[in-house]
């Protein structure tokens, strides 16, 4: 095989299209071994530096998809899988899935955990005692069927080639490069099995995509690529320069997501999770002004919470948190961040809050790390709001002052205050379907 891998190389480096048949020989060799590191990394420089045509993205993801098991959900109704590009205080998982579980959908979803500035859904529901992402395959169908809700951590025979190529790509400088993101993201998400697909692509200082170009970029290559492969999928780009709601942190956003699930929760966090839900419901020929208010509808009458209770409590989670928030692990140390000057705050940088949770110890460098549930950030405050000289804005939750020097600067250097009021900026910057 390895003979006419150079042939493949030249191929792209010339910027011509691979055939499916063509991808499969190298996804699938290097795979199994077959295709050494070395020129698949020649060949990732190349899709790097020439690109690959839609059709091209698509067969690739497909191949990644199909490297490994397939879910098989076609027994259950409506199935919808939710995909995040990462950001800051970004729990929309907690919520939405069980919104959408009481709107009769179906979530059979694989998640991860968190890595960098960037929190993982399966920490943040172990801030609950008891809570496990491990289920075998016919319990966690059975789960899904009966409550609508089943969350597991991502197999490893799920989608492998990506995970291979992903750490190849981390140690060739090949990882900002589209059609290998989009192509990386769409692969777990075709082999997870799901009709629907809802993505929430992450816009701004907190967010792997800086610019509102660049992640329309990415929405359109992601949703193209679901298309060809026969799901119904739909984007929404939000913005990520300011962490969304007021909580990050593991346990802390665990409590603001069960806010927002008895209807209590902040107002860009709710929207947020109403839009998505919208998105899903609407992806399946659901009118929309209907769509919006059923979905409103789950957070006010309890059947959102219910359903999660029912989630946690089926996973082997104490459930008792659920309705009881003190029980929660939240780091007794307290530290302000204080306005310096009165007027408005104009900015608070998502990546700095970010980076101050993980210094804390509440996010991990490396894969495997432990972390603290309980330390994390609270915007007390947010940008347009006033504030007057001295003030608190932010408040550090840390466990005998661990990382709170470092965290401390970090949020210091990441607020903004002006004169005048700033305008104010949409949370949902554009919709791609």
């Amino acid at each position: 095989m390895t003979a006419i891998i150079p042939d493949l190389i030249r191929k792209k480096r010339d910027g011509q299209e691979h055939t499916r048949d063509e991808l499969e020989t190298l996804v699938l060799g290097y795979t199994r071994g077959d295709v050494p590191d070395y020129q698949m990394s020649a060949w990732l420089m190349a899709v790097f530096l020439r690109g690959m045509a839609e059709q091209e993205t698509a067969d690739l993801t497909m191949v990644m998809a199909e490297s490994g098991d397939l879910m098989n959900l076609g027994d259950l109704p409506r199935t919808v899988d939710k995909h995040s590009t990462g950001g800051v205080g970004d729990k929309t998982s907690l919520i939405l899935t069980p919104m959408l579980a009481a709107l009769g959908q179906t979530v059979a979803k694989m998640s991860g955990r968190g890595l960098a500035h960037t929190g993982g859904t399966i920490d943040k529901l172990e801030s609950i005692p008891g809570w496990t992402s491990e289920l075998e395959e016919e319990q966690f169908l059975t789960q899904a069927r009966e409550i609508g809700l089943a969350l597991v951590g991502q197999s490893k025979d799920l989608a492998p080639a990506d995970g291979k190529l992903y750490a190849l790509r981390d140690v060739t400088a090949t990882v900002d490069c589209l059609p290998l993101i989009a192509s990386s993201i769409m692969s777990k998400k075709l082999a997870s099995g799901a009709h629907t697909v809802v993505l929430d692509v992450k816009v701004g200082a907190g967010a792997f995509m800086r610019t509102l170009d660049a992640g329309r970029g990415l929405a359109r290559a992601m949703v193209d690529i679901g298309n060809r492969a026969g799901r119904q999928v739909r984007a929404v780009l939000t913005d990520m320069d300011t962490p969304l709601g007021h909580m990050a942190g593991n346990s802390l956003e665990v409590l603001e997501a069960l806010a927002t699930l008895r209807g209590e929760g902040p107002t860009d966090l709710t929207e947020l999770c109403v839009a998505l839900a919208v998105e899903a419901l609407a992806a399946q020929g659901e009118d929309e002004t209907a769509a919006e208010a059923r979905a409103r509808a789950t957070l006010q009458d309890g059947s959102a919470l219910a359903k999660f209770r029912a989630f946690i409590a089926s996973q082997g989670g104490d459930a008792t948190y659920v309705d009881d928030i003190s029980k929660f692990d939240v780091a007794p140390g307290r530290a302000d961040v204080t306005a310096p000057e009165s007027g408005f705050v104009a900015g608070i940088d998502a990546l700095s809050v970010g980076r101050a949770v993980l210094v804390l110890g509440g996010g991990r460098e490396r894969k495997g790390e432990a972390i603290d549930h309980g330390v994390g950030v609270e915007l007390l405050r947010k940008p347009g709001e006033a504030v007057q000289a001295g003030e608190p804005v932010l408040r550090i939750y840390h466990r005998d002052a661990r990382g709170l020097g470092a965290a401390t600067r970090l949020l210091t250097e990441g607020l903004t205050i002006s004169a005048q009021a700033p305008a104010p900026e949409p949370l949902i910057l554009d919709r791609v379907f």
